[in-house]
């Protein structure tokens, strides 16, 4: 009987709480595809770095499913304790009829077993068609062969998926059951004509408490935007965090405590149509539902800057990529190491080698030459030697300007030696990369730098103070502001700066940093490039390779190949990270709206029913539903927009190394798109589901 029961009380809920189970699915299927990845890369034939990349990035999607699944949960009590209360007179009409507070659990049991062997059965089989199509996404993000595709099932996802969820739901039956335990029959009965307690606050106070908390925002917003604190430990970032929290539950504590009051006093607007009772509605809502629209609203900012933060991260590597990899390969070797040096972190005396010491006194074709590599496997080669004075620091460069940045950037290192490169030996660099080349008088320098904040610091350094003294002698820079270029390929803007000197310029002995070798691979296609990168740099197990590590020979270097897939490794994390984050949370945010909306449409059947009978007619009354529904769902988004604003000026100051703000724009449209799409639908499925509950009485 408790069985027939159940199944008879799910048909019955399934039409109102279709948001509820659609939920559901959608968060067992999200669960499943990004817990797969582990199964699909089997299939993706890739490079060793980037198949290593893959790991890490299972291993973090299975860190962060902990959280999801700790979110899920939330969400599904949450929603649980809606259906519950929304069932109160059905409960309390089985009491009456001499049905125990123990069958009524069980049925509550029963309800909830099914909804979630259908929840999961659904949720996993759409996850594992889904999952295919991630494996499309991983290939093309990693740009791996997908020639030996096929259909994945993974095995220990679904296991996964199963006893995470199998715990979730665990959790709602030992609250449903402590619910029930709780009711009493006369409150049961009575529910239907109840409401939930609202306590009328001063007005007065609600405008000093919202004044306060938007002086808190604001603060907090300056704090992580440049203001006078660094945030660069933990603690330091936990006071705007705090700050955020605390001044978004006063934002939302004190608005319903004088905006009804304000509107009240322009007659015009409150008196028009149904705009008293959509009000009063949402005076209710707002009052009662502090907390949950704070968290809501919390949850909406993560995934705005999460997803505006991460995509423009990815768009920023995928462009800068091809503009700082203009070639192969570079090779770089410290040059004129000593005989032996006191290591400062020991103290104790470190010896050199003889090999190692000889190597030193030549560039890296010398190292290449004579250590059996063949030479004709590069092609473009260009050599130049690095320098870096000791006299000539960063501290020297900034001159009159030092005061001031040490006070804005106290974390760089001032009495570091600039890197300085001779004027003809960069030009042939520029020349090899299709970067402009400069001209330089004896008595000139100028500084290269593409980082945006060094980039700042350096041009009014040179505004302020452009002659340097080095041996006797005084230069002064040829611009007045930094000019673009780099001599080591990276992925993105990281030259701090290079100083140019003329050829002229006297260079000690001692002063070569390092010998530096750029070149292109002698091969016309990807398979024979990466054949020769395997040789030189590519593999431990290679004679070169092994030759130079038994010398201790100090080699280092990077190519295009590896930089893209290293690239293309960290955008793909980041990129997946953001999207399993901000999906969760957008759909949390989104069910707890509707489902909320659409217990409390059920909880004032009345109202509607009094408002039919003084005389609205349809179209009214759904006017006033539907305007009650859009401003109950954009006033958490509202304000999580402006918080995103500031957060996403926040990622992008920490992360100015790999992003900029011109790959915002497209990724706010991006992201505007993805959460206009989810939160459109449940608003839409909220504001239908809504609009048949008040009419289910006519």
């Amino acid at each position: 009987m408790l069985f027939k029961l159940s199944l008879r009380n799910m048909k019955k809920s399934f039409k109102d709480y279709a948001i509820y189970f659609l939920t559901l699915v959608l968060g067992v299927a999200i669960f499943y595809m990004f817990n797969s990845l582990d199964s699909q890369q089997a299939m993706l034939q890739v490079s060793s770095s980037t198949r290593d990349m893959i790991r890490l990035l299972v291993d973090l999607l299975g860190m962060m499913s902990v959280f999801i699944a700790i979110i899920l949960g939330f969400l599904i009590v949450y929603a649980n304790n809606f259906l519950v209360n929304r069932r109160k007179r059905e409960f309390g009409i089985y009491m009456t009829l001499g049905m125990g507070r123990r069958q009524i659990s069980g049925i509550i049991l029963l309800e909830t077993i099914l909804i979630g062997i259908l929840s999961l059965a659904v949720g996993i089989f759409i996850g594992v068609f889904a999952s295919q199509f991630m494996s499309i996404l991983v290939a093309k993000l990693f740009e791996a062969d997908m020639s030996e595709f096929t259909f994945v099932f993974s095995k220990d996802a679904c296991i996964k998926t199963c006893i995470y969820f199998a715990v979730m739901y665990l959790a709602v039956i030992v609250f449903n059951t402590l619910t029930i335990s709780r009711y009493k029959l006369i409150n049961l009965i009575t529910a239907i004509r109840k409401n939930e307690k609202v306590k009328i606050k001063n007005p007065i106070i609600s405008i000093l408490v919202f004044i306060i908390s938007a002086v808190i925002l604001g603060y907090a917003y300056y704090m992580v935007t440049g203001g006078v604190y660094e945030l660069d430990t933990a603690d330091e970032l936990l006071k705007p965090i705090l700050m955020g929290i605390i001044g978004t539950v006063g934002i939302f504590w004190s608005l319903s405590g004088f905006i009804l009051r304000v509107i009240q006093s322009n007659k015009k607007i409150y008196l028009k149509g149904t705009n008293m009772f959509v009000l009063r509605q949402l005076n209710n809502k707002v009052n009662t539902n502090i907390v949950s629209m704070s968290i809501i609203c919390l949850m909406l900012f993560m995934t705005i800057s999460v997803l505006s933060g991460s995509l423009s991260i990815k768009s920023a590597l995928d462009s800068q990529l091809n503009e700082f990899t203009p070639i192969d390969v570079n090779l770089y070797k410290t040059a004129y190491l000593p005989e032996s040096y006191v290591n400062s972190y020991t103290g104790k005396t470190v010896y050199n080698t003889e090999t190692q010491i000889e190597d030193s006194k030549y560039p890296v074709s010398y190292t290449l030459k004579t250590n059996g590599y063949d030479m004709n496997n590069l092609k473009d080669i260009v050599e130049v030697a690095i320098y870096a004075i000791p006299e000539w620091t960063l501290e020297t460069s900034l001159g009159n300007y030092l005061e001031t940045a040490m006070k804005q950037f106290s974390m760089l290192a001032y009495d570091t030696p600039e890197t300085v490169i001779k004027i003809s030996d960069y030009n042939k660099i520029a020349s090899l990369y299709g970067n402009e080349q400069y001209s330089l008088n004896d008595d000139e320098y100028m500084v290269l730098c593409d980082f945006d904040q060094m980039i700042n610091i350096r041009n009014e350094a040179l505004k302020q103070n452009s002659n340097i003294e080095i041996n006797g002698k005084t230069y002064h820079a040829k611009y007045n502001e930094c000019k673009y270029g780099f001599v080591i390929m990276t992925t993105s803007n990281m030259n701090g700066g290079i100083i140019l000197v003329p050829d002229s310029f006297e260079i000690k002995k001692e002063n070569t940093e390092q010998y530096f070798l750029a070149a292109n691979y002698n091969a016309d296609t990807d398979d024979g490039r990466q054949e020769i990168e395997n040789t030189l740099i590519g593999s431990e197990n290679t004679e070169f390779v092994n030759n130079i590590k038994e010398k201790g020979i100090n080699l280092d270097g990077n190519s295009k190949i590896s930089l893209r897939e290293a690239s293309k490794g960290l955008a793909t994390i980041i990129i997946f990270i953001a999207i399993y984050l901000g999906i969760i949370f957008l759909i949390a945010s989104s069910a707890i709206l509707a489902l909320k909306q659409l217990t409390e449409s059920s909880d004032n059947k009345q109202r509607y029913t009094i408002l039919r009978k003084i005389g609205c007619d349809e179209k009214m009354i759904n006017t006033a539903l539907f305007s009650q529904i859009f401003i109950f769902f954009m006033m958490p988004l509202a304000l999580a927009i402006v918080h995103s604003i500031f957060g996403i000026k926040f990622i992008l100051s920490i992360l100015a190394v790999l992003a900029s703000p011109d790959e915002l724009l497209p990724s706010i449209i991006v992201t505007a798109i993805i959460i206009g799409a989810i939160y459109g639908v449940y608003f839409l499925a909220t504001y239908f589901g809504s609009k048949n509950i008040i009419k289910e009485e006519e």
